[in-house]
């Protein structure tokens, strides 16, 4: 006889109850530190979804700068970054409503600093000594936009007293990471233009800062068109330090004025992630002149302390498999954490000691870790004799457990980007899928970052083929080892990983049901219709348009729905600028054309990425729902069912 506690697969009562996901959630980001401070920023869903500035006094008390509704957000990019600037008795945030500006005058009280003008700015820094900022500036000013065909991008001053912008360096499609070395007389920076995104090749120039503030002849002391360069940064004895893949890893290199860059602490990791967001920051200087970095190599994250005159690397080991948004003071250490058992903190590490101490966690709410699902790093056999990776979780709870002869339904999902990799912290997204008794695989397929440069090249001209190969795999390769139902496979992901899975359920037949979250549909429509920023990406990824017009018709899915066999489910934001409302409403309207069975969410004052807690529980509750009705089971949870639309276009 079963016992009690034996019920079918994703019918479990789960710890996680589906409002943690936003229940007393914040987001946290953008961390500094100095003179004993700290602070960051929240994202709070409970608010509408907006960030909010907060500092960490001394005696660890949390003071809010930012008033009540203001959300410190930039869409330099459309993705942002670099939305804060604390530097002395300076604080500086992005309006994202307005994108202008704003200097904090006291906890909860701004003043805008720049002109009310269609522009954006992002990843601000003090130049003291001139009492002005330096910055990337977006100009979205429609003479602009009709000179350039789209916005243009610069580096600009911004004088504090007066508001006053001043143009420092242009002419170029991509600004960003200008940095100040300590003594005022040299700013760095990066640049790069179409078609290149930031980790296809950019440059990190040098110029002199004239006595007016203008800046001199500016030289190219590394990068190219085939060379990413990354995270700048000035060492406080003046050394210029950055990041760069010359042999296929991305390092950490030191300047030097007379010779190429020096490589210190060479190893198979990387020490930084592509550059989606201003404001990366994974290493910094501690006060003998050594360096804490982060790198990313076998799936996680590792903290190491690299000699200033050797360059020989210790690594801190600590329970942290992601690591990221770092900043030091003095000895001491503050980043961004997580573990497989603990969500995403700010954490303090004590360098001296090895002692951390986390100062605010992304809940308060503690989890059971005998009902957390630990993430297992896969390798697996894959198109042309290669191998991909992926993290499996496998269902996990404390309470239940299912029949012997039955095997769990299998959720893949994949990253953004598409060149980003698979989060390996505790995230509740996925242990709300765990606990309830699915098996969950997050693929780092051909292309993602983490593996080095020749898997991340992987995608050049093959997004829609690698990364759905690699995905199909993956999901065969758990069904064949027994560790998954088969019969009982979907695939889930939003934006690019949204467009592997509209790929998935209408070129392949492994997969039984598909979740799309802003996912792309039409390609040609998405270079017509996407941002600037990624407006000349898929060059790359697929080829050039229109010459490759053959290529972006044969691999949308919008033009083959009458191959799709399975139920499918499509959410979006309205306010999605990235990936229009429009890419939604195509598949929709195919998916109708063709009597495919499906339900279609619009979701008001959402863009890129859920951030309302109405909106994200709604959707997860849509699909948990979605996947009960799809693979036959009746979930725990009491929760509206939702409505498929049948053959005929009516609903049930």
């Amino acid at each position: 006889m079963p016992s009690p506690g034996t019920r079918p697969y994703g019918a479990w009562a789960s710890p996680f109850p589906i409002p943690l996901l936003v229940e007393g959630v914040r987001g946290l980001s953008g961390v500094g530190a100095a003179d004993g401070r700290r602070w960051w920023l929240e994202s709070r869903p409970d608010e509408g979804g907006i960030q909010v500035l907060v500092r960490r006094e001394p005696d660890g008390s949390l003071t809010r700068l930012t008033p009540e509704g203001f959300n410190v957000r930039s869409r330099v990019h459309e993705y942002g970054g670099g939305a804060a600037l604390v530097a002395a008795d300076v604080i500086v945030v992005s309006d994202f409503s307005t994108g202008r500006l704003h200097r904090v005058m006291t906890p909860g009280v701004t003043a805008p600093i720049t002109p009310d003008r269609a522009w954006r700015y992002a990843d601000p820094i003090l130049d003291q000594g001139r009492g002005r900022l330096i910055a990337v500036r977006e100009d979205h000013e429609p003479e602009t936009v009709a000179a350039h065909g789209e916005w243009a991008n610069d580096l600009v001053a911004i004088d504090l007293a007066t508001g006053v912008v001043t143009a420092l360096t242009g002419g170029r499609d991509f600004y960003a990471a200008p940095r100040l070395s300590p003594d005022g007389s040299t700013l760095a920076w990066l640049e790069w233009s179409h078609p290149n995104m930031p980790w296809d090749g950019t440059e990190l120039r040098v110029a002199g800062v004239t006595s007016d503030g203008s800046l001199g002849p500016a030289t190219v002391v590394a990068g190219s068109l085939e060379d990413w360069i990354s995270q700048p940064a000035w060492s406080p004895d003046g050394a210029l330090h950055y990041v760069a893949e010359p042999d296929g890893w991305m390092n950490l290199f030191r300047r030097h004025p007379d010779r190429a860059g020096e490589s210190l602490a060479a190893m198979e990791a990387e020490f930084s992630g592509p550059d989606w967001n201003f404001g990366q920051s994974t290493y910094g200087f501690l006060p003998d002149g050594s360096i804490v970095a982060v790198a990313h190599a076998a799936g996680r994250d590792r903290l190491f302390r690299i000699g200033p005159a050797t360059g020989a690397s210790a690594a801190l080991d600590g329970p942290f498999s992601v690591i990221d948004a770092l900043a030091v003071d003095g000895w001491t250490v503050v980043f961004r954490a997580a573990s497989p058992t603990e969500v995403i903190s700010i954490v303090e590490l004590d360098v001296p000691s090895g002692s951390t101490t986390v100062l605010r966690r992304a809940t308060d709410r503690s989890v059971d870790p005998a009902d957390v699902a630990a993430p297992r790093l896969i390798e697996f056999p894959t198109t042309g004799e290669r191998t991909a990776y992926g993290i499996h979780y496998a269902p996990t709870s404390a309470r239940f457990g299912a029949p012997d002869d039955e095997r769990p339904p299998l959720i893949v999902t994949s990253h953004g980007g598409p060149t980003s990799n698979a989060y390996v912290g505790l995230s509740l997204a996925v242990q709300m899928l765990t606990s309830r008794g699915l098996a969950v695989l997050d693929v780092d397929y051909g292309g993602s970052t983490g593996y080095g440069k020749a898997y991340r090249q992987r995608l050049d001209g093959e997004w829609g083929v690698v990364d759905l190969d690699d995905c199909v795999n993956g999901a065969r390769w758990l069904a064949e080892e027994g560790l998954v139902d088969g019969g009982r496979m979907a695939i889930r992901g939003g934006s690019a990983s949204g467009y592997t899975t509209l790929c998935a359920i209408t070129f392949r037949d492994v997969f039984q049901a598909g979740v799309s979250y802003f996912g792309i549909g039409n390609l040609e429509s998405f270079v017509g219709d996407t941002h600037k920023f990624e407006s000349r990406y898929t060059e790359r990824l697929i080829g050039p348009y229109p010459a490759r017009k053959d290529l972006y018709r044969e691999r949308s899915p919008v033009h083959f729905a009458d191959r799709i066999r399975v139920p499918v489910l499509i959410l979006q934001g309205l306010d999605d600028r990235v990936v229009p409302p429009s890419e939604a409403e195509g598949i929709v309207d195919a998916l109708l054309e063709q009597r495919v069975p499906h339900a279609y969410i619009a979701f008001e004052g959402e863009d890129h990425g859920f951030r309302q807690a109405s909106s994200i529980v709604r959707s997860f509750e849509a699909e948990l729902s979605f996947y009960g009705q799809v693979f036959g089971f009746e979930p725990a949870d009491a929760i509206t069912p939702l409505e498929h639309v049948r053959f005929d276009g009516s609903t049930d």
